[in-house]
């Protein structure tokens, strides 16, 4: 069996619980090293993981002989750079979501993937969750009908951080390094989810404004979008909502019943037939990338494949970019 030896770009939050200990958790792979700008948190990452070695290179560790798979957990505004110089040292990448901070940077990471012939993968790991296997199987067996509409809402109150004008806001309200503002880092993976189940979106159209004035990027989208199939749907966002308001649901509309489900809290998926409603609990595990993470491993060992791939997630940023107007 090939030995998978990753090394990690970031050692950010997501690396600790979501992601970081799934790496071992598969047979065959292992975290050789960490890297971040500072010395004292690729240090103590590295010690508190039992990680061997630690850089404050990106492309010390990229070059590392002992490594041969390449994690990225940066701001989007990074991924293309880091992702590119490891597919040129012919080191395959799994990359956090989003792919990158626009389109067009996905592009030129897929370009280089096809030249090199290396590839790249990304963290859309709800794909591949118990929780979201299920819808897909509810829909897959025509519990609904076939499906007419597609809705998703998310409303969400400011985070006490948003309000804190005397120093930097967090990355994911800058724009140039996010991609955008919370739609940026949130929308993707509802995005990412329906076209797993629906296809691809081939036409989207967005209304976004700044209603709060807490900073600069968007807060409040609307936007309508339709599926290669026909399928049409929409989606509203608003990131300063009252607490009264808050929300976070896709609605699936068939010609034989309702299906809904939430995406980042998980309450019990909501099937309403003419049988009734229907409530479904389903567990997932305790790191919830250890599913996506072990199907790219298995895929680097030749037993498996894994579809997060940088092609498959790049219509994403494109149906962002379409619905923020930057393209």
């Amino acid at each position: 069996m090939k030995q998978i030896s990753w090394g990690f770009i970031g050692c950010v939050e997501v690396t600790e619980k979501k992601s970081g200990p799934a790496f071992a958790e598969v047979e065959g792979s292992h975290v050789e090293a960490v890297m971040s700008r500072s010395e004292q948190k690729a240090r103590n990452y590295a010690e508190r993981h039992n990680i061997r070695k630690w850089y404050t290179d990106a492309q010390e560790l990229i070059d590392d002989p002992d490594i041969n798979a390449i994690y990225i957990a940066t701001p989007p505004s990074s991924h293309a750079t880091f992702a590119i110089m490891a597919m040129r040292a012919g080191k395959p990448v799994y990359v956090e979501k989003p792919l990158a901070a626009s389109y067009d940077d996905c592009v030129r990471i897929n370009r280089i993937s096809e030249q090199t012939g290396v590839p790249c993968y990304v963290a859309y790991y709800r794909r591949y969750l118990p929780y979201f296997q299920r819808v897909k199987e509810i829909i897959r067996e025509g519990r609904i009908g076939n499906i007419t509409n597609v809705q998703v809402r998310f409303s969400a109150p400011p985070r006490e951080l948003d309000y804190n004008s005397t120093r930097e806001l967090p990355w994911r309200l800058q724009p140039d390094i996010s991609g955008g503002g919370y739609f940026y880092d949130l929308a993707p993976h509802q995005l990412d989810l329906l076209q797993d189940i629906f296809g691809v979106i081939v036409k989207a159209h967005g209304y976004c404004t700044n209603r709060a004035h807490l900073y600069t990027a968007e807060d409040t989208i609307s936007a309508c979008f339709r599926f290669e199939s026909g399928l049409v749907g929409s989606g509203s966002w608003c990131f300063v909502g009252h607490q009264s308001a808050r929300e976070d649901c896709i609605e699936i509309v068939g010609e034989q019943g309702m299906l809904s489900f939430s995406v980042f809290n998980y309450k019990p998926i909501r099937l309403v037939t003419s049988e009734g409603l229907t409530e479904i609990e389903v567990k997932n595990p305790p790191y919830v990338q250890l599913p996506i993470i072990r199907k790219v491993i298995e895929d680097l060992q030749g037993l498996n494949i894994c579809t997060s791939t940088s092609v498959s997630a790049t219509p994403t940023n494109w149906v962002m970019d379409r619905i923020l107007g930057k393209m």
